[in-house]
């Protein structure tokens, strides 16, 4: 019986014939398998893809076995908070990070062109934020040293793709390989709380292609399932639909404030404020501008209204508002 082999299946072996990362060659070989005809002429055919995709799989399995000598990356944060950028295969996070930051972080319309993690500038007002666009997580694979990164960010963006059909299954896939490792999107459940190593990551959830056909449904069935632990934005990073309002949520998310340096006999520099945690003293800004600094800080100079044309001065434990100019004294 002949295979009749479909276009669509002869593009996906082609595409596993090209491959040389394996979560591309699975990627190309589940393809191959929803696409080939089902019948008697194709069952040898549909075996030897099984087969193949049960090698590519016991192969990403083994990643996890490897000892902490393997590949580790750090992405150094320097003066902005840092958000993580986390999802499942082909969720869309590379495309919002580029419409975020205006950089091209390699957007790809197949799973896994994240191998590494990319960091890009997000511009908000006067400020600046680091979104690090990560590798996607899957039950079957996520990098040793990706939950490394998440723990250490200020936030995280989860990035769902509210038209995929494993919408559900691939975000517990995320949600569960990176609690394995005691990284937590959001809270972690009470009962886990008082675990040594336990980190809590405040979480944004951004759902993609919000304008889909089924998208509604899906946001609907999302909220009732998630509504209780992370707020969701919707996004149409290819049209910008949606992006500044989700930059705005980023913003509020991180919950920060901007400290606007001013060096003694200077104007102001409220082009670069220095971003802090909302709660942040003048000593923990001069922390940030120099150790030797902070070391010998007892006061400074803070304009915060016209009440105060010419600035007050406050303590180094003096609790800083948002955009107040701080002139650091000795």
């Amino acid at each position: 019986m002949p295979a009749n082999l479909t276009r669509p299946f002869l593009r996906a072996r082609e595409r596993f014939e090209a491959a040389t990362d394996p979560h591309e060659q699975l990627d190309a070989l589940q393809e191959m398998l929803r696409e080939i005809p089902k019948h008697k002429g194709t069952e040898h055919l549909q075996a030897d893809i099984k087969r193949r995709m049960k090698q590519v799989r016991e192969s990403l399995q083994s990643d996890k076995h490897k000892s902490k000598s393997g590949v580790s990356f750090h992405v150094d944060k320097g003066r902005h908070p840092q958000v993580a950028v986390v999802g499942g295969p082909n969720t869309g996070k590379s495309a919002v990070v580029s419409a975020l930051t205006g950089v091209d972080v390699g957007v790809a319309p197949y799973p896994y062109a994240t191998r590494e993690p990319h960091p890009a500038i997000m511009p908000f007002e006067n400020a600046r934020v680091q979104l690090v666009d990560l590798p996607p997580v899957a039950t079957e694979h996520m990098g040793s040293w990706l939950p490394g990164i998440v723990r250490a960010a200020d936030a995280a963006l989860l990035v769902v793709d509210l038209t995929a059909d494993d919408l559900l299954e691939a975000t517990e896939a995320v949600l569960t390989r990176l609690a394995e490792q005691k990284v937590f999107l959001g809270a972690a459940p009470e009962e886990r709380r008082q675990e040594v190593g336990i980190a809590e990551v405040r979480t944004l959830i951004v759902a993609t292609h919000r304008d889909g056909a089924a998208a509604a449904d899906a946001a609907e069935i999302f909220n009732e399932l998630y509504g209780d632990r992370f707020a969701l934005v919707g996004v149409d990073a290819s049209r910008g639909d949606g992006v500044e309002d989700l930059r705005g949520a980023i913003w509020r998310l991180l919950d920060v404030i901007r400290a606007v340096p001013k060096p003694p006999g200077r104007p102001a520099d409220d082009a670069d404020p220095i971003v802090l945690r909302r709660g942040s003293t003048v000593l923990d800004m001069a922390r940030v501008v120099h150790r030797e600094l902070a070391e010998r800080i007892e006061k400074a100079r803070v304009w915060h209204s016209a009440d105060h044309a010419d600035g007050q001065w406050v303590g180094r434990d003096h609790v800083l508002a948002d955009l107040e100019v701080v002139e650091l004294g000795t």
